[in-house]
Formats: structure tokens, C-alpha cells, sequence
């Protein structure tokens, strides 16, 4: 997984070239990812918990299916996969739009996905340790433990849209 080429952008989101993984996470270079916030029929949002093998937060709790963007990979077909791989899931996704995010360690354009998911749930074990559906309204780090900095703000970056396009 270390020597997967993925997408090298720069701070305005321009295309330098591929990079391994290995070399992105350790010199914290801008790359894009995707992430596909999973709702089922009641308004519940799909939360799962990292292995302790992912080489960004092991262990932390995600409130997308998503990860970085490979090497010629187009978006949607990135969070299409990754979906797919993580959490078994094949479903029509709604594009929400871009964002950019960083801190101490990563920066990141994200791309944000929603979808509609009311069947069981395949998770990889390699980097799923287990998921759940919980109301959106519960989501809080003092209540459920570390949530992954990016998930938190596409998550935040989704809800912000929501608002606006209901106004």
C-alpha cells in the first residue's frame, strides 16, 4: 500500500504529478481524496472505526467511506471503490463539492459524496474494524471518541451545503 502511486496536487488544487503514499504521508504533501457519507432510510449516518493498521489515525473512528485519489484516478470513480472496498456498498452517489483542509500532518482537497444505504454492510477487514448507523444529531467527539480531522470536515463541509441549498 506504501508504494501506491497516488494524485500530487498543489494549494490551489493544480495537478504536479503521482507520489507514493509512503512519501505523501511522511512529508505531508497536498494530495486529493474522496469521501462518501453513507445515510441509510432514517436519517442515520454510517460511522466505522479504523484498523490499527491504516497509516493515518489507526484506531480513529471515520464518518465517511473514502481515502486518497490514485495516480490518473478520476474522483467519483475514486469514491465509487473505496466505498465499495470498505463497506460493501454499491449505491448512486450525489456530488457535494470540494473542499480543502489541512493540519500538522496532511493537506488535502477533498471531494464530497452522499449516498443512500439501507442493506448490510461488508467491511474490509483490512481497514474496517467495525461500523454502525447512528443520528447525525449525535455526532460529537466528546460523546463518541476521536473522529478523523478530514472526515469531521467533510462531514462539516456536507452539513454547511445542506444548509445553504435548503435556504
Amino acid at each position: 500500500m506504501s508504494d501506491e502511486l497516488i494524485m500530487w496536487v498543489d494549494r490551489e488544487n493544480t495537478v504536479i504529478g503521482s507520489v507514493s503514499r509512503a512519501r505523501m504521508r511522511a512529508e505531508g504533501l497536498c494530495h486529493r481524496a474522496v469521501y462518501v457519507l453513507v445515510f441509510n432510510s432514517a436519517g442515520e449516518i454510517c460511522v466505522h472505526r479504523r484498523t490499527m493498521r491504516k497509516d493515518f489515525r489507526p484506531g480513529w473512528l471515520e464518518l465517511s467511506a473514502g481515502g486518497v485519489v490514485a495516480a490518473d484516478e478520476e474522483w467519483r470513480d475514486a469514491a465509487q471503490r473505496e466505498l465499495e472496498e470498505e463497506l460493501g456498498v454499491k449505491a448512486v452517489l450525489t456530488d457535494h463539492g470540494m473542499f480543502f483542509d489541512e493540519g500538522d500532518d496532511y493537506q488535502v482537497w477533498g471531494r464530497v459524496y452522499s449516498c443512500m444505504w439501507d442493506g448490510e454492510l461488508c467491511l474490509q477487514p483490512e481497514e474496517v474494524e467495525e461500523a454502525w448507523f447512528i443520528p447525525v444529531a449525535n455526532i460529537s467527539t466528546e460523546l463518541m471518541g476521536p473522529i478523523t480531522e478530514t472526515s469531521m470536515s467533510a462531514f462539516r463541509y456536507w452539513r454547511s451545503v445542506q444548509r445553504n441549498e435548503k435556504m
